[in-house]
């Protein structure tokens, strides 16, 4: 088990400890000497969590008495550390502007995971505040975590903004993670780490005491190694919370339980919408031969699918200034929750500590941060005419355009490359690991994107097609790293 246990799915591991041949400690213990061997070259995790070790034998201790929590019992998780914990364990966004930041409480979702039965194990690198800082930020890199490495190659792209999550899952320092996603932040690094994202509905998971950046974009989803994996951790994250007004909604949507529409024959008879224009020509030769195979396994699956979709255009793809005007006045309610000892309370306090604390702070600057200070708030017209805009893009004339007049159950595209659009409608999206480049070994997940609330259909098509896709590659860069 301790030669192997990185390698297995969390359903595995509940198991052995279930049948005693694994304890959450040892998990723990499993778990944090493959960070202090891998990690200093990784630099997927920002910080450990200190209580891990006693949070386990507490868990440990329940089991014994019968008292299981979940199918999360044990199982070590990590963070975005865009996400609270109110255990002592600093909430940095990868800045140096709150590398002091201790959050009072946990966020909504990590009180819930906590209920489940996981142990949040630490938090991980990210693309620095959810890549919304600066133009020229390369994915995974943050002024305080430093570049997070892919385990799939050292010269393979990260994906962002939750890199680290995705690193720190792949090559094995945790069993699951949780990012976050405003626009393909958790698409991008699942597919590129060879994992299965979730991308929920917005609304479905609450995002209170989340670092945000758009209230109208923001949500929180699961990373995991399957399918099974990530629907147990999403069936643990959602609900209604009432300091997220828009959870209110998800009362008669939220399923009690997303493991049990997992089904191996799901793409049996479904119409699902291909989307190869344009971003089949983004891809390599040897990354078309990895997403023509998964095309040619939903079609031996039993899909009928349909080509040539009028997607929308991507000038409506590049658009993002809902998110410029909606950050100024997100981050003020969040810097709200931080220690007025820092001296943080507005975008415009930030913007002058990165530049006295420059270039440490902002190596590749914040030009990001300036614009969103230059635009007005939410009562100007360019905002209501730019949400408007965006809405009509993504919904009317985008996505439900096509499930409606395409009788489509579903439409798939490769990685995260059609993300935005259903990021601007706040619909779902998973991605499973599709193959890895037989050139270079980069991995690419199949994303599959449905309608609001329809994550149930979208873990089946995806479970199934896991079932029916090759095997999910291992890292090598791991391997080889334990040599070392």
């Amino acid at each position: 088990m301790q030669d192997v246990f990185w390698k297995l799915d969390g359903w595995t591991l509940q198991e052995a400890m279930a049948e005693g041949q694994l304890t959450a400690l040892e998990l723990v213990c499993l778990s944090l000497d493959r960070i202090a061997r891998l990690n200093p070259q990784l630099h997927a995790l920002i910080s450990i969590n200190p209580h891990a070790l006693a949070t386990a034998e507490a868990l440990d201790r329940q089991r014994k008495q019968g008292r299981l929590r979940g199918p999360l019992h044990g199982l070590p998780i990590v963070l975005k550390d865009n996400i609270d914990v109110g255990d002592g364990t600093c909430t940095t966004a990868g800045s140096w502007a709150l590398a002091q930041h201790r959050p009072a409480k946990d966020a909504w979702l990590v009180s819930k995971l906590r209920h489940a039965g996981a142990i949040v194990l630490g938090k991980t690198n990210l693309t620095e505040w959810a890549n919304f800082i600066a133009e020229e930020m390369p994915n995974g890199f943050s002024a305080l975590g430093g570049q997070t490495k892919n385990p799939y190659g050292r010269d393979l792209d990260t994906g962002g903004s939750s890199s680290g999550t995705g690193s720190a899952v792949a090559s094995g320092l945790a069993v699951m993670g949780v990012g976050t996603e405003t626009s393909g932040s958790i698409l991008s690094p699942a597919s590129e780490h060879a994992l299965v994202g979730i991308k929920p509905t917005v609304g479905l998971i609450s995002r209170s005491g989340i670092v945000p950046i758009s209230h109208s974009q923001d949500t929180a989803g699961p990373m995991a190694r399957c399918v099974q994996d990530a629907a147990a951790m999403l069936t643990a994250m959602v609900g209604e919370d009432p300091d997220d007004p828009a959870t209110f909604a998800t009362q008669h949507t939220v399923s009690s339980d997303y493991t049990r529409f997992l089904n191996d024959q799901a793409l049996h008879g479904t119409r699902i919408g291909l989307v190869k224009n344009p971003f089949w020509n983004r891809l390599t030769e040897a990354e078309r031969t990895v997403m023509n195979r998964a095309v040619k396994i939903l079609q031996e699956s039993g899909v009928q699918l349909v080509e040539e979709l009028p997607y929308p255009p991507a000038s409506a793809s590049a658009d993002i200034d809902v998110l410029f005007y909606e950050f100024g006045p997100a981050m003020e309610r969040y810097l709200r929750t931080v220690d007025p000892g820092l001296g943080l309370k507005t975008l415009a306090d930030l913007v002058q500590f990165n530049y006295a604390h420059q270039p440490q702070a902002i190596p590749y600057g914040q030009d990001l941060f300036v614009r969103s200070l230059q635009m007005g708030g939410l009562e100007e017209p360019g905002y209501l005419q730019a949400r408007v805009r965006d809405l009509q893009y993504a919904r009317r004339w985008g996505l439900d355009r096509l499930f409606t007049e395409y009788r489509l159950d579903a439409v798939v595209f490769p990685a995260n490359y059609g993300a935005t659009v259903p990021a601007k409608a706040g619909y779902p999206s998973v991605t499973v690991p599709a193959g890895c480049a037989a050139d270079t070994g980069r991995p690419l997940g199949l994303t599959f994107t449905g309608p609001a609330f329809s994550e149930e259909q979208l873990l089946a098509l995806a479970y199934s097609f896991e079932q029916a896709a090759p095997q999910r590659a291992l890292p090598t860069w791991s391997a080889e790293a334990e040599i070392r």
